[in-house]
């Protein structure tokens, strides 16, 4: 059973197309991932699931409720966490939770089993106000208000945005026990790397849905062999490649190139000299986004 259904949505603000042609869906329990770079039209896409605004073209569903006619009860059976902290600064821990468990007719101890696992995180700032909380703790306390009403579906956009690597790792770690209480969980990211984590991902730019499949069917999709070279000087290597005709593809990684050929059967050491030592390794999922987006471009879409 599919707890959402997007299907063809699309989203213009005049003559911007935010959102185009659009279709997902997650299953019940699976934590999905909506993974691309600001500005590809993942938080306009959860405001339309939230019912907070309406496409211009297309229907969704979530939960069997329609996000056009079902608004006052989908928003009872949905948690939302937006990109932004939109919790009380002024009210402590504590206060801020009592008062999202009220809203939804429940308390704080009757949703203790739900949320013990974040709560024993927060309950030893339970006093301070929200605003005087690390980035980390301010996520784990907006997911802790998401949950208080035990929704069926999860909204989470960016959760992890300028948070630190070990809350974020931590963050990931609680959406996998909440995913094991059979509570779907549709997720946004600009991070490549947490694509790996979720069950099955979608990849977008600009508005558009470039693939979606499991993290390692994606993966596994790459197109051609992909070499890496570390240098000293990254500019000067991607000029290097750039400038030969066997070269497919050349971004930069770190201190490292990637690259692929339009020809396997190439010398590196012809092409790059003894010096230069290039490996074969396997792509990301940040390669296979790169490797998409670049035909998507060369569409002209």
């Amino acid at each position: 059973m599919n707890f959402i259904e997007i299907k063809n949505v699309s989203k213009s603000y005049g003559k911007v197309e935010a959102l185009r042609d659009v279709s997902i869906s997650v299953k019940k329990g699976e934590l999905y991932g909506l993974i691309g770079p600001d500005g590809a039209g993942k938080t306009t896409l959860f405001e339309i699931l939230v019912a907070l605004q309406m496409p211009t073209d297309g229907e969704c569903w979530v939960d069997n409720m329609s996000c056009k006619t079902d608004i006052s009860v989908l928003r009872k059976v949905i948690g939302y966490m937006p990109g932004r902290f939109s919790l009380y600064p002024d009210l402590t821990v504590y206060e801020n939770l009592n008062f999202f468990a009220q809203i939804f007719g429940t308390t704080i101890d009757e949703r203790r089993e739900l949320i013990n696992d974040i709560w024993v995180q927060l309950e030893p700032f339970s006093n301070r106000k929200a605003a005087d909380l690390s980035g980390g703790m301010k996520q784990k306390l907006a997911l802790c208000c998401a949950l208080v009403h035990k929704p069926n579906v999860l909204f989470l956009d960016e959760p992890t945005t300028g948070v630190d690597p070990v809350s974020r790792r931590e963050f990931w770690q609680m959406l996998n026990q909440i995913k094991e209480l059979g509570i779907s969980i549709l997720v946004s990211t600009p991070y490549m790397d947490e694509a790996i984590l979720c069950d099955r991902v979608s990849l977008i730019q600009n508005g558009k849905i470039l693939q979606t499949d499991t993290p390692q069917s994606v993966i596994g999709s790459f197109p051609r062999k992909l070499y890496s070279v570390k240098t000293t000087s990254i500019h000067k290597m991607l000029t290097k490649l750039r400038e030969l005709d066997v070269i497919h593809s050349c971004n930069a990684f770190g201190q490292s190139v990637h690259f692929t050929l339009k020809n396997e059967e190439v010398d590196m050491k012809i092409l790059l000299g003894e010096e230069i030592i290039v490996e074969s390794i396997s792509p990301s999922i940040e390669d296979c986004f790169i490797e998409l987006m670049t035909k998507q471009d060369e569409k002209g879409n």
